[in-house]
């Protein structure tokens, strides 16, 4: 009995595994190599592959300047107490220390085109 419990155990352990790696594998995404891009990626190109950027600008000499969000910034809460504690089913707290907030960046892509269109310099920016 010990030893088809060892083998079952085993096996489930194997198929966890294998799960977690296919599951890491497919979120991974190739790097966009922007510099290889410049002169031979157009506006048009970067609207269907990356959609309507969030905020862009027209120059008057026909410049156009695009910035994508790639990653949304986010509020985060941490307490310098030792926990937090359940009461009424319900969190309530801090326990002996202050709640403390920080804010993380936003992370722009910023795509600049020449008046024909074409890419013509690029870099990531935080905001």
């Amino acid at each position: 009995m010990l030893m088809k419990m060892d083998v079952f155990h085993s096996r489930m352990m194997a198929v966890c595994l294998t799960g977690l790696l296919l599951l890491l594998t497919g979120c991974a995404s190739p790097k966009v190599d922007w510099a290889a891009r410049v002169g031979h990626y157009t506006y048009d190109q970067a609207i269907v592959e990356l959609g309507p950027p969030n905020k862009s600008a027209k120059l008057t000499d026909g410049t156009e300047v695009a910035d994508w969000l790639t990653q949304q910034g986010e509020t985060i809460m941490t307490s310098t107490g030792v926990g937090y504690y359940p009461y009424r089913r319900a969190w309530v707290g801090p326990v002996g220390g202050n709640v403390v907030a920080y804010n993380t960046p936003n992370y722009y892509l910023r795509l600049t085109f020449d008046p024909a269109g074409q890419l013509k310099s690029w870099k990531n920016l935080q905001q």
